[in-house]
């Protein structure tokens, strides 16, 4: 289970869900610069897009290695697509098809002297960053499994590795109740293919720069700051042996399998991190 390289003919897909709520307007501090939660979700979500296409291009171009979902939730009951152009997924070469708005963005760079200084650069921008209204989070995860089962039931991919969710968020739903959050987690999770199951990552952004944080935790770290911690975890998928040296690289090496796909509080570094263990750690051959 879990073996299946990502080829042509066996392709995967990547899904994420954004939380755009007003809460998302925060400041936290990311890179050297203080940022909303939404600015910085955005910078990095945008940073995978890239990083996708750029692991799909070969000589011969972009290969239809795997399909893309963006969808964002906010308002009422509000699911919107965040790709440019309405669609909710798209493959890989259709999204390196989209020319994406080129901005002027800062970002740190390392002195030879050690000291740290701020350099500009002009980085590809496909989504843009949302922060108003309440948190619909259990209407975006029932369209996050609707998307997955339609790619799961396609025949073509059958025996493809199993497509791999990431819901951002950074506080609790405000259209369901933790029964029924835990019961669309689930059907999420239950999905998949001949290779398994359909990977749920929950990464909550942090609030609390002081507070506890849980990052991949093993069952050893089962002690959760509260109950909203709990609840994440509970939502989250456990992360198959394929993922295990890339989690254990950066949490520790006295970390312990199994793992779960969560994090709690998380720093603007370790949603980097999880997205990039998520994504990366899957053979493209």
């Amino acid at each position: 289970m879990y073996t299946q390289s990502i080829t042509r003919r066996h392709r995967t897909a990547f899904l994420l869900a954004i939380d755009g709520s007003g809460s998302m307007a925060e400041k936290i501090r990311f890179r050297g610069r203080a940022s909303t939660k939404a600015e910085a979700v955005a910078v990095v979500a945008n940073e995978l897009l890239f990083e996708l296409i750029e692991r799909a291009r070969r000589s011969d171009g972009v290969r239809d290695y795997y399909d893309i979902a963006l969808v964002g939730y906010s308002g009422d009951d509000e699911v919107y697509p965040l790709l440019p152009g309405g669609r909710e997924m798209v493959s890989v070469t259709e999204l390196a098809g989209i020319a994406p708005t080129l901005r002027r963005t800062a970002v740190e760079c390392r002195l030879p002297d050690g000291g740290i200084a701020l350099r500009e650069v002009t980085v590809p921008t496909w989504i843009e960053p949302h922060a108003v209204g309440q948190t619909p989070m259990c209407e975006a995860l029932r369209r996050i499994r609707d998307l997955a089962a339609a790619w799961c039931a396609d025949p073509a991919h059958a025996e493809s590795f199993p497509p791999v969710v990431f819901h951002i968020t950074d506080g609790e739903a405000t259209d369901c109740d933790d029964k029924e959050l835990r019961t669309v987690a689930g059907q999420i999770r239950d999905l998949g293919t001949a290779d398994g199951k359909v990977l749920l990552i929950n990464i909550h952004i942090a609030a609390d720069a002081e507070g506890r944080s849980v990052f991949f935790p093993s069952e050893e770290e089962s002690a959760y700051p509260n109950r909203y911690a709990a609840l994440l975890c509970d939502c989250s998928s456990i992360m198959p042996e394929v993922f295990e040296a890339a989690i254990r690289e950066a949490k520790g090496p006295g970390s312990l399998p199994p793992f779960r796909g969560v994090s709690y509080n998380a720093s603007a570094d370790q949603l980097v991190a999880m997205l990039n263990i998520g994504s990366i750690s899957v053979k493209t051959e």
